[in-house]
């Protein structure tokens, strides 16, 4: 396919192919496509328009690229965390198969009082309690 300098032109300038894919189309070298761009009043205006362009491409693929890193950064952590909060839960329930009384306590805050003459934790007697519930729980001393 055999095109004239004028098609080489309309299709730099006018439809913005790059140097590369008119040689493609046309079947013949970049330098050749080159020389005859250079030639015409046009080239430098062209060339600056194109290079706002890529430029503004790149931020515009820059900052995508940190948005994603910090979306896998985000899911990587809460991965993190609830695989830690697993960890945990495992190596709590692996321990023994009864809740000791201070982690019973813990698990159920509001049902204990604490007494601080006695230095203990009470269970309230108005919510009424089983007998495998502790009556009371000692203070632990750290």
């Amino acid at each position: 396919m055999n095109m004239s300098k004028e098609n080489i032109i309309n299709l730099f300038y006018n439809e913005h192919l790059k140097v590369k894919e008119i040689a493609e189309k046309i079947h013949t070298s970049s330098a050749y496509i080159t020389k005859i761009v250079k030639q015409d009043t046009r080239y430098l205006q062209e060339k600056n328009l194109r290079q706002a362009v890529s430029k503004d491409k790149r931020k515009k693929d820059q900052n995508k690229f940190i948005k994603e890193k910090r979306e896998l950064k985000r899911i990587d952590d809460n991965y993190s965390f609830v695989q830690a909060q697993h960890f945990q839960a495992s190596k709590e329930l692996s321990k023994s198969n009864r809740l000791s009384n201070e982690n019973y306590r813990k698990w159920n805050y509001s049902a204990y009082n604490y007494n601080p003459f006695k230095k203990r934790y009470e269970f309230d007697s108005n919510l009424g309690r089983s007998y495998d519930v502790p009556k009371y729980i000692k203070e632990r001393c750290n």
